[in-house]
């Protein structure tokens, strides 16, 4: 890592963090499962660091069928005091529950009819949005993030603020806030201007 290049502050020097910065933060995501797997990881994030979580990606993986919807609402009820006991994820019994309920709820919209891609994407108007940030405008939340949590939380999702919301819609390129003096800004705005959603 040359120190030339210039990143976004919030991810230092930390290698793990530094990667996620370059190769999936803003990036556009049309996949539901992934969208969903993005969505439960940023819950978990409640009241912790990004970085935690980050470190611990793989453990939920493993703990949580890959984050496959179908898998997850066929576990056994005694699973959960399993996973109390894994220290690989952040024990917290509301949020393990809230990885349960999700997935009840994304099935429930996708029987609806609703594939979750574009319930997400909806609130975006299906398209990213390209900011020109300077580092010291970057919002927490957003009217775009607090009616995607109102209708999140409606469908029977937990742990899905609008702050956390805003944090997912940064992540999964639903927003550019990547600062314009960023090595990836123009990258990622090329990607969103190419993005299509398919559902």
């Amino acid at each position: 890592m040359q120190s030339s290049v210039q990143r976004c502050r919030w991810c230092g020097n930390d290698p793990q963090y530094v990667h996620y910065h370059d190769t999936v933060w803003g990036r556009p995501v049309a996949d539901s499962q992934e969208l969903f797997a993005k969505l439960c990881l940023d819950g978990q994030q409640a009241g912790l660091s990004w970085i935690t979580i980050l470190r611990k990606q793989a453990n939920y993986e493993a703990a949580f069928c890959d984050f496959d919807p179908e898998k997850i609402v066929r576990l056994p009820e005694d699973y959960k005091s399993e996973l109390m006991q894994n220290a690989g994820i952040v024990r917290n019994r509301l949020k393990i529950e809230s990885i349960f309920k999700n997935a009840k709820a994304f099935l429930e919209l996708r029987e609806a009819g609703m594939p979750f891609n574009t319930f997400l994407w909806q609130f975006s108007d299906g398209s990213p949005r390209i900011f020109a940030r300077q580092g010291d405008d970057i919002p927490t939340s957003d009217k775009v993030s607090d009616t995607m949590a109102k209708g999140l939380k409606k469908a029977g999702f937990s742990f899905v603020g609008t702050t956390i919301c805003y944090a997912f819609m940064q992540a999964v390129g639903m927003v550019n806030d990547h600062v314009v003096h960023c090595h990836c800004y123009h990258e990622v705005c090329d990607e969103m201007r190419d993005f299509s959603l398919i559902t």
